[in-house]
């Protein structure tokens, strides 16, 4: 079993994403400045948001880059894995999901470093059956490179997230505001949304507490909802409600299609509604957030402190002080 650490050293590669904020902010707050934390960057733009947290470092670095990585993790006591892409190529899948936790833990056992924290993702499934998705299948090889190290391996597995300046549930709701119908794909897949704030402390926990090396846990919220049911309160909360139409799957591909080739990131691929074969709940076979001693926040509770016109900074951080 793991001893704790009590002034840890801490490095957070994807530390200036949407959960890597939260996790920077709740690990000072864990701490009380005690902790050291670095965080390495592409682009120093990216994590303006972290940048005058005390006890935290930006580092400008690609972690994809040989021998980056190994000066990074040198001094450092553990390390938390964020990094993910949602869309991609079966080579940028590859890069992200299984190429970097090879490189990590070869680089682990060159520092000495043993202590990691992976966050994957929920749906990855653990009976060795291949998932219908290049995302899916990425994050579980990704899993089995680590599992196959010699580490103090943490996993968390999440479901969607949600929360300020999401991607998901900000998405459907700026959606509304401007098309008379909401034509979705995948509408009848459930899914169980965790707040980002609950994954963050999820993460905090693990950190907190040594035990937790060896383990994996799914990290879901108290409510099972289709994805329409989402899209549906998106709209009802910021005013903007719509019919939705639930796609049939020949139209959802045709639109999957269609929004791959617009230019940027699609708002949805051919993968996304691959990865959606698979139901986004929690198995029930593995520990979860009550194991950790948190109690998650459902999506009707919090999605208002942030939709809600001109309420959303002041709720979020009364939230965040209500929770810590």
């Amino acid at each position: 079993m793991m001893v704790s650490m009590t002034n840890p050293n801490i490095l957070i590669l994807g530390g200036s994403g949407f959960i890597g904020r939260s996790l920077c902010e709740q690990l000072i707050r864990a701490y009380g400045g005690r902790a050291r934390i670095t965080v390495p960057t592409r682009r120093l733009s990216h994590a303006q948001a972290i940048q005058g947290l005390p006890g935290l470092t930006v580092l400008q670095a690609d972690v994809h880059q040989a021998g980056q990585l190994e000066s990074l993790l040198t001094g450092h006591d553990l390390v938390i894995n964020l990094i993910a892409i949602l869309q991609g190529s079966e080579a940028q899948f590859e890069r992200a999901h299984v190429a970097l936790p090879r490189h990590l833990a070869k680089v682990c056992a060159a520092t000495g470093l043993r202590r990691l924290i992976h966050v994957s993702a929920l749906g990855v499934a653990d009976d060795g059956q291949p998932a219908p998705s290049r995302y899916l299948r990425s994050k579980a090889a990704g899993e089995a490179v680590l599992r196959g190290a010699n580490l103090d391996l943490t996993l968390l597995r999440p479901s969607v997230v949600f929360g300020a300046g999401d991607h998901f549930v900000n998405l459907f709701a700026k959606l509304q505001a401007v098309f008379p119908v909401l034509p979705l794909a995948g509408a009848h897949v459930k899914f169980q949304p965790v707040w980002v704030e609950d994954v963050a402390a999820a993460i905090v926990a693990c950190v907190l507490d040594g035990s937790t090396a060896g383990q994996t846990f799914e990290l879901a919220g108290p409510q099972v909802l289709s994805l329409a049911d989402i899209a549906h309160l998106a709209g009802q909360i910021s005013g903007h409600a719509r019919p939705i139409f639930a796609l049939p799957a020949p139209l959802a591909w045709a639109q999957a299609v269609a929004m791959e080739l617009m230019p940027g990131e699609p708002l949805m691929s051919r993968d996304n509604l691959a990865s959606m074969r698979v139901a986004n709940v929690a198995s029930g076979l593995l520990p979860g957030l009550e194991t950790l001693g948190l109690s998650p926040q459902s999506i009707a509770a919090v999605v208002p402190s942030y939709l809600s016109a001109g309420q959303g900074c002041a709720r979020l951080e009364a939230w965040r002080a209500a929770r810590h």
